[in-house]
């Protein structure tokens, strides 16, 4: 049976044909709908961890136990997994374990463009790099028999198009694998320094046999051309694209394909360059197989050629190593105007961040999520953005710098008070430890939880404080209420707000800004996206009453795309419109209501 799949969707279905057994995540784009496909196959025990190495350290604890496990994340999850990734490197696989990154070259919903390719070098991880769908499937399958094979984690490298794109494959069974008997082995899976020493001597021994493995292994293939002048070493997705570049020359180039990328195939890489005239090492973002290539002491072109930032297409391609042929089939005339992201209309954090855009003499310490889209003009919120978690540690070191300094100029003013702000996700998944350690160290930072529910920017998956697993079941919700009075905030200095209600939003905002201790406020609207919330609201928006507009625009400065000023009007798409009565409550002349009912039924 063959079906067309995303790369993401081939993960999941490889997982489970592999006889996969637990599967764990944080959602991240590109990753998220890896978990998001597995969660639907029933034999799989699936959930959304807190973070990235939670879901690390259960998938890991698994395969000690001896089932197939598998976790996922972005590129930057590996960066808060990384602790438990290279410890499990020592103590290796009972279970086969599949560790999928997912790297974002282009920075399309990232923070930096990061190369993971280098995690698999120093983790000393073998590492499997797909180039289409079929092959996210086929591999992903296999990943988990090398890891058992090999005693070892299996590093899953794929980037945003293999995870978005979709291409034709071909289904199989479900692998009947029963969960390995367990043992206790302190020597193995207890990594006391003398234990994890002994380990270290067997990775050495591990990685020759991997070594060997990769120079004759159908990962990694050779496809000759009709001519030996021009040879082109890729794996991933660049693969693809060195493919289409160089369709049109009658199949007279070569290939070498690496589909397992560390450890890389020296034997096979030397034989190829043996036979061919010039070599072009066609990958995305960092040298990594072209600084492999020349230690070789194989010349080759690549970085000197192709661009060292953002993604590769086939027309990059062609032009850096054929020529600029203006006359292309690659070649693009038009260019499509800008569309930069916004909070979108009903968005429960706009009316939160139009209040404290009031305070001139702040300074504000942001979060990753849709909130980071608040430092936009005109609501121009945030003045840093580092990591998950940074909203709340990175602002209590600023507050002890400007305290320091006695406050800090700041557009001609000083800072008087540091807010942080995250999401309640990004709380959950690691602001905690930021809040004990502002409450311990007695900073003054103002902190907001913008709670909507849900883990949005990445695709509505659920979290901690929703109440649902990733199977949609009742579970526990943490309340950030009480979870920040458990963490030592006093409670008369946690406040729940409404943020469609600005009185209640001003008056929360002023009580921080004047707190001279730990100050927390939590908003409680849900994302404007949620199902249940479109549903309700699908009756409401908001109209101007046009005799009591005198265009003074106080409205368009909560920068709601559903409001615009045409033709010397403003307008409220009322398509776009869900209600929240934001702009009403700014506007100074009453001119704006709310009409409908909600759909409470």
């Amino acid at each position: 049976m063959k079906q067309i799949m995303t790369g993401n969707e081939a993960i999941a279905r490889g997982a489970w044909e592999a006889g996969c057994n637990v599967a764990a995540a944080y959602p991240g784009t590109p990753s998220s709908e890896i978990l998001e496909n597995i969660a639907h196959y029933k034999e799989i025990d699936s959930e959304w961890s807190t973070n990235e190495k939670v879901a690390m350290e259960v998938a890991a604890g698994a395969s000690i136990a001896g089932a197939r496990a598998i976790c996922a994340m972005k590129h930057v999850g590996l960066n808060v997994a990384a602790d438990p990734l290279f410890t499990m490197s020592y103590i290796g696989a009972n279970g086969g374990l599949v560790v999928v990154t997912a790297d974002d070259p282009g920075l399309f919903s990232s923070q930096n463009e990061q190369d993971n390719r280098w995690y698999a070098l120093h983790a000393k991880l073998p590492m499997l790099e797909p180039s289409d769908s079929q092959e996210c499937k086929d591999f992903a399958r296999d990943a988990f028999e090398l890891s058992e094979r090999f005693d070892v984690p299996v590093l899953f490298r794929v980037t945003t198009r293999i995870c978005h794109s979709k291409t034709v494959v071909e289904l199989g069974d479900r692998e009947n694998v029963s969960v390995k008997d367990y043992e206790r082995n302190p020597g193995k899976c207890v990594m006391t320094p003398a234990a994890a020493k002994n380990r270290r001597y067997l990775m050495e021994k591990r990685e020759e046999a991997l070594r060997a493995f990769s120079n004759d292994c159908k990962y990694n293939a050779i496809e000759w051309g009709t001519e030996r002048k021009i040879g082109i070493i890729s794996s991933g997705i660049s693969y693809q694209h060195a493919r289409e570049a160089f369709s049109d020359m009658d199949g007279k180039v070569s290939f070498l394909k690496l589909g397992l990328t560390y450890p890389l195939p020296d034997e096979l890489i030397q034989r190829f360059a043996s036979e061919i005239e010039t070599i072009y090492v066609v990958e995305e973002n960092e040298p990594y197989l072209e600084n492999f290539v020349k230690q070789l002491g194989v010349p080759c072109i690549g970085r000197e050629k192709l661009p060292a930032v953002d993604e590769l297409n086939a027309g990059i391609v062609r032009s850096a190593l054929i020529g600029d042929h203006k006359e292309s089939a690659y070649s693009v005339e038009a260019t499509p105007p800008p569309r930069p992201p916004v909070l979108c209309p009903g968005c429960s954090h706009r009316g939160f961040f139009y209040a404290m855009s009031k305070y001139k003499d702040i300074a504000v310490s942001s979060d990753i999520g849709c909130y980071t889209l608040g430092v936009a003009p005109p609501l121009s919120i945030g003045d840093s953005v580092i990591c998950m978690g940074a909203g709340v540690s990175a602002g209590i070191g600023m507050h002890k710098a400007f305290a320091t300094k006695g406050g800090s100029e700041h557009g001609g003013k000083k800072i008087n008070k540091v807010f942080g702000v995250i999401g309640d996700s990004t709380f959950f998944h690691s602001g905690i430890t930021g809040l004990i350690d502002a409450v311990v160290n007695k900073s003054q930072l103002a902190l907001c939880i913008v709670d909507n529910r849900i883990t949005a920017m990445t695709g509505h998956q659920e979290n901690p404080g929703t109440g649902r697993t990733i199977a949609g079941e009742p579970t526990q919700a943490i309340d950030l209420k009480t979870l920040c009075i458990a963490c030592g905030v006093k409670p008369e200095n946690v406040r729940k707000v409404d943020s469609y209600d600005m009185k209640a939003v001003e008056e929360a905002l002023r009580d921080a800004y004047n707190a001279t201790e730990i100050f927390v406020i939590i908003t409680t609207q849900p994302c404007a996206l949620i199902k249940d919330v479109l549903k309700r609201r699908a009756g409401v928006h908001c109209e101007i009453d046009r005799d009591a507009c005198v265009t003074c625009k106080m409205c368009m400065k909560i920068a709601c795309p559903a409001i615009s000023y045409r033709d010397g009007r403003i307008e409220i798409e009322t398509s776009m419109c869900n209600g929240c009565t934001i702009c009403a409550q700014v506007c100074p002349r009453q001119a704006i209501k709310q009409v409908g009912e909600f759909n409470d039924g």
